[in-house]
């Protein structure tokens, strides 16, 4: 495959360019080059099994792919359609990390924080736009704030969120990632839109939510 350059912009080319950007990342997933820093952060999430009561694709990885072919469709809606493909990309990145099985569980508590840095450490290795890594990490940190949100969790804070990104961009970006998963009829589908007017609505009118 090409240097670190050339990755990077074919890596861009593709989830700018492509109606579904998955068949590009998964013709290339198993080049050696994934097995080296920092795109085995990208082919550990192969291998990073999920919860199938709501994740029924599978690993990280399929999740990952169908989020960007789902945000493809998407992108023209979003503010900078460059930043918002790339965090799509990397949104789950921290799941790396963070997965466990707890009581016989698959979790990946935090991968929301822990992705933000991983994100930030990714983007660094191939560009020195401070501006574009910091508005991609920035989606990454707070993708799952619209599920916190809505389930008045202790996690959530709008606040804090609105600081560092637009409500609206995370409320696509997160449709995206509530659509890319196994098993979408179109009652689920409506039913995972309903959860994000609802969000939008909660987050333009509160600036905190207590729990």
């Amino acid at each position: 495959m090409e240097n670190g350059d050339n990755i990077f912009s074919r890596f861009e080319k593709h989830l700018l360019e492509d109606y579904k950007p998955s068949l590009y990342f998964n013709k290339i997933i198993d080049n050696k080059i994934f097995t080296e820093y920092p795109l085995n952060l990208l082919r550990k999430l192969k291998y990073t099994e999920q919860n199938t009561k709501y994740h029924p694709e599978g690993n990280v990885w399929n999740h990952t792919m169908l989020v960007i072919d789902e945000a493809a469709k998407r992108k023209n809606l979003s503010e900078d359609k460059r930043i918002f493909m790339w965090a799509a990309l990397l949104h789950d990145i921290g799941k790396g990390t963070t997965t466990k099985l707890r009581k016989g569980r698959l979790t990946s508590y935090d991968h929301d924080e822990a992705g933000e840095s991983l994100a930030v450490q990714f983007l660094q290795h191939y560009t020195d736009d401070k501006d574009f890594t910091n508005k991609v990490s920035k989606l990454t940190r707070w993708h799952m704030q619209p599920f916190f949100v809505n389930k008045d969790m202790k996690f959530a804070d709008i606040s804090t969120m609105k600081k560092d990104v637009s409500i609206d961009e995370i409320g696509l970006l997160s449709l995206c990632d509530r659509l890319g998963r196994g098993k979408m009829d179109n009652d689920k589908i409506n039913e995972e839109e309903k959860a994000i007017d609802t969000f939008l609505k909660k987050a333009s009118i509160d600036d905190k939510i207590k729990v």
